[in-house]
């Protein structure tokens, strides 16, 4: 029998709970041969936030550059949140960060560009931290929600730990 799960696509938020859910991903991976693509999506500018920007940031460039920052900043803790996630392995498990085929920082509405993504990446196999009840409550039960109605593959919720 063939494997049912060869790609995993990992969506995280860059949360406490995305690494527990990161787990998930690896131990799947690690028990099935199957490759992992890691992805962030930033959520796009609100309108007001654009406004704001607008207002303060008078320079088109400054603006730019301010953009491109933020960029840099998520793709900077996504990159610091791998390493110390993969530093924790040891022996044969530390081989399972070869299995790692892709890591992707990207703009858009994340439910949208994370189905697009596990399309295009032929993906058999979504994961997702649920959320831990932070500030991000709303906002990450939304696009679980999303991402579980419209997928057309199997798609994997972790919920948070508790600790009681």
């Amino acid at each position: 029998m063939e494997p049912m799960v060869t790609h995993i696509l990992f969506a995280t938020d860059l949360s406490h709970n995305s690494t527990y859910a990161l787990r998930h991903a690896a131990a799947l991976a690690q028990s099935t041969g199957a490759k992992i693509h890691v992805l962030h999506v930033n959520e796009p500018l609100s309108d007001d936030a654009k406004v704001t920007m607008e207002m303060f940031i008078l320079n088109e460039d400054t603006r730019k550059k301010a953009t491109e920052r933020r960029h840099e900043m998520v793709r900077k803790v996504l990159a610091e949140r791998q390493a110390n996630f993969w530093a924790k392995f040891e022996g044969d498990d530390a081989k399972i960060k070869d299995q790692v085929a892709s890591i992707e920082v990207t703009d858009g509405h994340p439910a949208e560009v994370i189905l697009r993504r596990s399309q295009e990446l032929g993906c058999d196999l979504i994961v997702l931290g649920a959320h831990d009840h932070g500030f991000s409550h709303t906002f990450l039960g939304t696009v679980a929600k999303r991402v579980l109605r419209r997928s057309a593959i199997p798609t994997l919720i972790v919920p948070h730990p508790t600790d009681g």
